[in-house]
């Protein structure tokens, strides 16, 4: 898996005595929330990694990778840090100046360009994912306001999570964690996939792949394919 090749690749680089484990940071994305990493945390606890899921605001793109790289800063020493969907937008800006970020790892992930966001990838590459939300609108303290956005209920199972019993999937529904139009609407002015090691998993079932597509420019990792949908980190 990209997240296991990843976290042994500075192990491997040094060749001398083996270096302090990587801590292990993984960024949800929309619809979810940190716990839909519970089963790749535990895996990876179990292999000695210090792992933290910190929850991904899901408010806008600016203010999101500004939260990540302060979680960032709290940790000391190497850093291997995931993003899942809309979390490798806030990873590939998160990340972004920080000498102790060593590898970025994509799990069908977005992975915009500087001037990319987003909406511009999902114009570019279009999916059913695209058609299966609903926006709501939400009001803020302060008289702020906003628009929320949602997987439909009866598209959650057969769009997003199809490779979860349908079941978990309807449960999914139920508890996700809506993201605001901002988070897909602001565009990106940094890639840190661009300087630092980056891995990329794809979900082929999700039609058409946008990561298939979109890594496929000069500079991206290459990517992984495995048999799952764009909720595959559950």
């Amino acid at each position: 898996m990209a997240l296991c090749t990843a976290v042994s690749a500075p192990a491997a680089a040094d060749g001398g005595a083996a270096p302090a484990k990587p801590t292990i940071v993984l960024v949800h994305g929309a619809f979810a929330d940190a716990s839909s990493w519970n089963g790749v945390a535990e895996r990876l606890e179990r292999r000695g990694y210090t792992v933290i899921a910190p929850a991904n605001p899901l408010r806008g793109l600016y203010s999101d990778s500004t939260y990540i790289a302060s979680v960032l800063d709290s940790i000391k020493g190497p850093i291997v840090l995931a993003g899942h969907s809309y979390g490798g937008a806030v990873i590939s800006t998160a990340a972004a100046g920080n000498p102790r970020v060593k590898s970025l790892v994509y799990v069908a992930a977005q992975m915009p360009d500087v001037g990319e966001s987003g909406m511009s990838l999902s114009a570019r590459f279009p999916s059913e994912l695209a058609t299966a939300t609903r926006t709501v609108p939400y009001r803020a303290g302060g008289g702020g306001s906003g628009t929320d956005i949602y997987v439909k209920r009866d598209k959650v199972y057969p769009v997003f999570a199809a490779c979860l019993p349908e079941r978990q999937a309807n449960l999914l529904g139920v508890t996700q964690r809506p993201a605001a139009t901002t988070a897909f609407s602001e565009k990106a002015r940094v890639a840190a996939w661009k300087t630092i090691p980056s891995w990329a998993l794809v979900a082929p079932r999700t039609r058409p792949s946008t990561l298939t597509r979109n890594v496929s420019r000069p500079s991206a990792p290459t990517p992984t394919p495995w048999r799952s949908t764009p909720a595959m980190c559950l």
